[in-house]
Parts: C-alpha cells; structure tokens; sequence
C-alpha cells in the first residue's frame, strides 16, 4: 500500500501484482453494474486477482474503466501468486499494468 503525506484516502493506492487500486471519493455519472468479483484475470496462468467475499462487493464500469465498490467492512483481494490484501469500505478504481513498447501499449501478462 502506497500513502502521500497529506494522509488523504483518497490518495491511498494498493498494488497487487499487475493491478493497481485507488480509493475515490464517488464512482462517474453514468457507471454501470457489472456482474461477478473478478478484477482481472491472469491470461496464461487461469490465476486471476478477485475479491474472495464475493457478495461484499459490487463491481461497476464506466467505459473501460473498471471501478470496485466494498460495502462490507473490509473485503480480501487474492490472487494465487500474491499475498493476500485487505481492502477496506469503500470505493476504488481499478486499473490493469500496462507496459510500453514503441509500437503501443500493452496489457502485462500475469
């Protein structure tokens, strides 16, 4: 977990592996419900980075971006290769690492 000095939450980020998490303050106008607790899925291994209290959760989309909604106290993000974090309640945007080559950029394989 990552923390500035100005101790605002909403400048907490959490990395897991090749996903990045921040606290926000309100989801976007507009973000839909998407179903399940999956933030992504690992393309080669089948692992994938999800939250292991499904029903304390709601995922939202708004575009492509993803957004995660904790309603319960805490909710545990795992993933088979990483260790296992708490996140507290409330909301976060999600995002997948990506990785620069001179021709574009791409998603990391996990």
């Amino acid at each position: 977990m990552f923390n500035n000095s100005n101790n605002s939450q909403a400048s907490i980020l959490y990395r897991h592996g090749d996903v990045l998490i921040r606290h926000i303050a309100s989801l976007p106008v507009g973000a839909q419900k998407r179903l399940g607790a999956t933030l992504a899925h690992g393309e080669i291994t089948g692992h994938s980075h999800r939250i292991q209290q499904a029903d304390a959760v709601q995922l939202w989309v708004h575009g492509s971006d993803l957004f995660l909604e904790v309603k319960e106290p805490s909710a545990t993000l795992v993933h088979e290769e990483h260790r296992a974090i708490e996140l507290p309640q409330g909301l976060y945007r999600v995002w997948k690492q990506r990785e620069y080559r001179p021709d574009a950029y791409m998603e990391v394989v996990d």
